[in-house]
């Protein structure tokens, strides 16, 4: 049987794992009848919360005579990590563009990779059934931009099938007929080269991710490199220095099979398997027969951009909610999230209980939080902050830059360019996108878009579209103006009191409900003015024995403005923290005690 890899790269919402479906499906790996979730490869639970990809998956389908093993990367910018070490491992890319979105950010960031890696794509349009559809124009943007990363003349030479992944049909032709997702199978098999790699040599293969299961311990998938492997073999990991880890068994050899792991005996050169067995090796490391003394090479990640604290909670209310809260236990749980995710690495801080995590942005930082969340930790984070450079010639400092693309409705726009101008964002271009939007390019500091999603999204009445990625490195840009009101600060512990709510009202929005547990030093709402205002959110009615008619109507309160994780993380200033518990999101002052926070103000200012 011969065999293809692949990978499917694509923005996010641009139909990526609805195809796998499809093709799962018309592949025969499923029986007729046999019930299957929809986007089956998003198995996660917050990835089908969010609907996003979040994790690198892979599988393998047979279509008449030859397997393909398919891998399903994210779409999102701050997982491209996954992304980077998956092209690696495949010999062709699926490159899924929206018919009527056209290329995005991430199909740029994708596709600039794959090239680079010498790949030559397979560009699919989607959603050509949409009536806003507008496959031609999309598909002279598409090779614009092939054109602008420096595709070769063979690269520049793709071919082109209109799909409807939701509706399982693909065609060589925009009005050709629309039946099955055959004419996509014929292209693969075509198009992909079959994988290169030397049977007779020693084994070699290069570790691209890595999982963890409770009964197999660490599981290392990656494409065998060259050589045969056979289970309950003995082999050896190198690091990318050459170094020699460990020596070991592999206890057992997986190979992809529809959605499942299955067992085999015996895999070879080109080939996409799972081994268990080692105690050490992790991503990037070359696992090859014990005679092999050079490791394979790995590709370069690159530079995370943002940096977060994460502590223990030692708030009032600490370890009522969770049951993992030491310093110890958090600190393990992020050393193993880095083993397995190389686009974050950890690091202990100057403060004895708190850590630093460095990543990509602030989804993949939120989505650690929220995961460890759920597992029963309860830890306080910090506001991210980006990480400078230092020009080595100059000595100016630099700061991560990122391309900003927005699709927002005209009458928006002009909002929009204002509040990116006074976050010292570089407007690039600006064109019609039709339907009534317009779509506008800036160049902005990382640090400006902290907290402005969901600004732009009041700005544009929830219609406007942002999506962002890593551009350069730039000289420092200046300081930016921060959020401008103050917070409402609880004085007292106990229970709210909707008395006392409904008189700090007319002080600003409120973000809890009467009945809430709350504690000194813990935020409750915003103070409209600039300034932070110590509050008592327990203040009772007085009861006297004098009642007038009408004084005890029902009291009203305005719903209180909730906070999401990503609204909380970008909320926060720098002298306050999120603590995070399996139950509650709360927003609190890092020093609880007012003494000391006026101690610690006057320091700051010194």
């Amino acid at each position: 049987m011969s065999l293809r890899n692949i990978a499917i790269i694509a923005h996010v919402d641009h139909g990526k794992t609805t195809l796998v479906d499809g093709l799962l499906k018309q592949s025969g790996t499923f029986r007729a009848n046999q019930q299957v979730a929809e986007r089956a490869m998003d198995s996660n639970d917050l990835e089908r919360e969010r609907g996003i990809t979040i994790l690198a998956k892979c599988t393998s389908v047979t279509w008449q005579d030859t397997r393909i093993n398919i891998v399903d990367t994210p779409g999102h910018a701050d997982f491209g990590g996954e992304v980077e070490r998956i092209l690696s491992m495949v010999d062709g890319v699926l490159v899924l563009v929206d018919a009527s979105e056209g290329p995005m950010p991430q199909t740029k960031f994708v596709l600039g990779k794959a090239l680079r890696l010498g790949l030559r794509p397979i560009v699919v349009i989607n959603k050509v059934d949409k009536p806003d559809q507008r496959a031609d124009e999309v598909l002279d943007e598409t090779f614009d931009l092939f054109a602008a990363l420096d595709a070769d003349e063979h690269q520049l030479d793709f071919p082109v099938v209109y799909a409807s992944a939701k509706q399982g049909w693909a065609s060589d032709e925009l009005d050709g007929p629309r039946e099955s997702l055959d004419p996509l199978f014929a292209m693969i098999v075509r198009h992909v080269p079959a994988p290169e790699g030397n049977a007779a040599a020693p084994f070699r293969m290069l570790a691209t991710t890595i999982q963890a299961d409770p009964y197999l311990g660490r599981i290392l998938t990656g494409r065998i490199h060259d050589g045969v492997l056979t289970a309950n073999a003995t082999v050896k990991a190198m690091n990318r220095d050459g170094e020699v880890l460990e020596q070991t068994r592999v206890t057992k050899l997986l190979a992809f099979r529809g959605l499942e792991r299955v067992a085999i005996e015996q895999a070879e050169a080109g080939d996409i398997v799972a081994l268990a067995g080692f105690s050490k090796a992790t991503v990037a490391d070359t696992l090859c027969a014990v005679e092999v003394d050079a490791p394979l090479e790995a590709l370069p990640i690159d530079p995370a951009t943002l940096a977060m604290n994460f502590g223990v909670n030692d708030g009032p209310l600490a370890g009522t909610e969770g049951d993992k809260v030491t310093s110890r236990v958090i600190w393990d749980r992020l050393q193993r999230e880095a083993e397995g995710n190389v686009a974050l690495s950890v690091a202990m801080t100057e403060e004895r209980d708190a850590f630093e995590v460095r990543g990509r942005g602030e989804l993949q930082l939120a989505v650690l939080i929220e995961t460890m969340r759920r597992e029963g930790f309860e830890l306080t984070v910090g506001r991210p902050r980006v990480l400078y450079k230092e020009d080595e010639a100059t000595g100016d400092r630099l700061e991560p830059i990122e391309e900003v693309v927005i699709d927002v409705d005209e009458e928006f726009s002009g909002a929009v360019v204002d509040k990116l101008g006074q976050r010292k964002g570089e407007l690039i271009e600006m064109r019609p996108a039709g339907a009534g939007k317009q779509r506008l390019v800036f160049h902005a500091p990382t640090r400006a878009l902290i907290g402005y999603l969901g600004e732009f999204l009041t700005d544009t009445r929830g219609t406007g579209v942002m999506n962002r990625m890593f551009h350069a490195y730039a000289a420092y840009k200046g300081p930016i103006a921060t959020r401008r009101t103050g917070t409402m600060i609880s004085m007292g512990q106990g229970d709210a009191v909707a008395y006392a709510l409904w008189n700090l009202e007319d002080r600003g929005p409120l973000f809890i409900n009467p009945g809430e547990r709350v504690y000194g030093g813990m935020i409750i709402g915003e103070n409209a003015r600039g300034a932070d205002l110590d509050v008592n959110p327990l203040k009772a009615k007085q009861l006297t024995n004098i009642r007038a008619a009408g004084k005890d109507d029902a009291i009203v309160l305005t719903p209180p403005v909730r906070m999401t994780l990503e609204k909380a993380i970008a909320y926060v200033a720098d002298d306050e923290l999120v603590e995070v518990t399996p139950d509650n999101i709360r927003l609190r002052k890092r020093y609880l005690d007012p003494n000391e926070r006026k101690r610690m103000a006057r320091k700051a200012v010194a």
